[in-house]
């Protein structure tokens, strides 16, 4: 199964960082931050990835261009331009890096990766956010469902709008305004899609999050995972430094070896 991960947002709720790179490359850690979140899908044993590229998709697509050069020791020939590589890379991913447009919206940039995405069910996240949920159990809810995607709730405060869920909390039946001072679910981010969620996204402008979202809880076909353990997302200056002091700390959602 392939993961897709929003890439192309412009993140200027983080411009001390984003003025120069793209969100998914700020560091944590000393890595970018979607390196981190392949790292945790690879534990799952997800290891095929499609990067939606948009704002500075340039230097995203150096990274992994680079990746192996930077970090293994090699021979090279300069006359033949042949490479001895003398160390075995740990990551055994394939990564298709596209660029979906500056200005596509998030939806927008899902359709366009249609092509890589439509020959089965597929994992869809964001490029800012990380967790210890279970991956493996969030694909297998997803399957036993029927539903067309399946995303994951998780508990945060503040700012983001939050879910109405049915008691078994694994249906979505629609979605709320949430206070600061509301306990209740909100949308994770971490997805399991059929390719039937392509005839819901419109075109370049839609947005992931509202029309095809709202298409879905009108069919009953919106599924939610329940997780309880770790989720934090870097939309702000604060959230990378308590990403970075969590990592320091022994980051939970550091699963691999």
């Amino acid at each position: 199964m392939k993961v897709a991960i929003f890439a192309g947002g412009f993140g200027t709720r983080l411009s001390e960082e984003t003025a120069v790179r793209p969100k998914p490359m700020v560091e944590v850690g000393g890595m970018p931050i979607i390196w981190h979140i392949m790292k945790m899908y690879a534990h799952h044993g997800f290891t095929e990835f499609v990067v939606l590229g948009g704002y500075k998709v340039d230097f995203i697509k150096e990274y992994f261009l680079n990746y192996r050069g930077i970090r293994s020791d090699y021979t090279i020939d300069l006359q033949s331009g042949s490479i001895e590589w003398h160390d075995k890379l740990k990551e055994k991913w394939k990564v298709t890096v596209l660029d979906t447009g500056g200005e596509t919206m998030t939806g927008g940039r899902l359709k366009r990766a249609q092509q890589y995405l439509s020959d089965g069910p597929f994992c869809l996240t964001y490029g800012d956010g990380v967790s210890d949920v279970d991956i493996t159990a969030l694909v297998e809810a997803h399957r036993r469902s029927g539903h067309w995607c399946t995303l994951t709730a998780v508990t945060q405060p503040g700012r983001y709008g939050a879910l109405r869920l049915n008691e078994e909390l694994s249906h979505v039946e629609g979605f709320r305004e949430k206070g600061a001072a509301d306990g209740g679910l909100i949308n994770g981010g971490f997805f399991v899609c059929e390719p039937k969620v392509f005839d819901l996204i419109d075109d370049d402008q839609t947005v992931w999050e509202n029309e095809p979202m709202d298409r879905m809880v009108e069919a009953g076909k919106l599924g939610s995972y329940h997780h309880r353990g770790y989720w934090q997302s870097m939309d702000s200056l604060r959230d990378k430094v308590v990403l970075e002091e969590t990592w320091a700390a022994g980051a939970p959602w550091k699963l691999w070896d």
